[in-house]
């Protein structure tokens, strides 16, 4: 591992190496990854809306059993739970609380009182304005280029924005996967950066290799942002499964949208009163249709299936935009090494532009 090149406010923050951060995504974050990032001297976050209560205790413990280094969990502020999941954070002495939306401020302070740094996600001015003022420590933006769930407006756009209206540390995320675009979003005045599907792609994910040689084969024009997964806009990979769902009719993803609902209520562990308490405040947070909810029970075992269980026909493969640019698949620490050093030599390369 290189020696420490950029001192930024989220190195300071967290008290990592490189700003550098692993993002939380599902059936891809586990202890594996983390602990391969926090090892090579970034921020890995490890993802949690798929476990279980005691599912995601064993991975804090997995993850704590391979680093010593600060790591997150990233977490779902709307769901029933989430007090309980903070507890867990608590517990075991997890350094960063990620939020895919925003924590409650009571939430945040609990977390707070415990020396927890609190990083949401935001996909607009307002949105980290508000969590701001609520005592979140930083916040991390996605641009319409990343992979999952995403929005319209390009990092270009989004980053200097919210960097605008806020004072506190912004993460820059959607479409970076090397240290030029890390020398980028520095210049821009970002704190770091965020990437998902570039550490997806290392030797350290635990996604099945055939189903890597998928994402390698992929070009810069072979993602769509499709709703029709869960409602939402979703960026994925360009499959025979997700072409289908975007040609078929409602009536045709009725029968499996029924029964991936179910799997999910199974896996999850949970009750039909806690889906609905979570459907709730989904349709209260997020403003979806009751359609829209039932399309989101898709998403986890979809996910599930392409990036788990390798079977790329059966499910979908979220992806961002940069897939069309990795070619490779280096251990976490190599990557890490790679980004922070080409940032640094970008960075002094551009300095010599200054009229001295």
């Amino acid at each position: 591992m290189i020696d420490q090149l950029l001192t930024t406010p989220l190195t300071e923050l967290i008290g990592i190496k490189h700003p550098v951060v692993q993002t939380g995504m599902g059936w891809v974050a586990g202890p594996s990854l983390v602990s391969g990032t926090a090892n090579a001297g970034g921020l890995g976050i490890l993802a949690s809306a798929t476990m279980t209560l005691e599912e995601l205790e064993r991975a804090i413990v997995d993850v704590k059993s391979r680093t010593d280094k600060p790591f997150g969990v990233n977490l779902r502020a709307d769901a029933a739970d989430a007090p309980a999941r903070c507890d867990l954070l608590i517990k075991h002495g997890v350094k960063v609380a990620s939020f895919a939306l925003a924590p409650k401020p009571d939430l945040i302070a609990k977390l707070k009182e415990h020396d927890i740094v609190v990083i949401p996600s935001v996909g607009l001015p307002k949105h980290a304005v508000k969590v701001a003022s609520w005592g979140a420590d930083a916040v991390m933006i996605q641009g319409g280029e990343g992979g999952g769930h995403t929005g319209s407006v390009p990092t270009t756009l989004l980053l200097p924005t919210v960097l605008d209206a806020v004072d506190i540390p912004v993460i820059a995320a959607g479409g970076f996967f090397d240290g030029r675009g890390l020398a980028a979003a520095l210049a821009y005045g970002a704190a770091g950066v965020g990437m998902g599907t570039r550490f997806l792609l290392t030797a350290d994910s635990r996604v099945p290799d055939a189903v890597k040689q998928r994402y390698l084969a992929a070009g810069l024009d072979d993602t769509v942002v499709t709703k029709k997964v869960d409602g939402m806009p979703h960026r994925m990979l360009r499959t025979e499964l997700v072409e289908d769902v975007e040609s078929g009719s409602g009536l045709r993803r009725l029968i499996p949208t029924a029964r991936r609902t179910l799997e999910f209520k199974k896996m999850a562990g949970m009750t039909w009163k806690q889906l609905a308490v979570d459907g709730r405040a989904m349709r209260k947070e997020q403003g979806r249709t009751l359609g829209q909810l039932a399309l989101a029970a898709n998403t986890p075992m979809m996910l599930k299936a392409g990036l788990v269980d390798g079977d790329a026909s059966a499910g979908v493969l979220a992806s961002g935009q940069v897939v069309g640019v990795i070619n490779d698949l280096p251990t976490c620490e190599d990557l890490i090494d790679r980004v922070v050093t080409e940032a640094a030599a970008a960075l002094n390369r551009t300095s010599g532009y200054l009229k001295r």
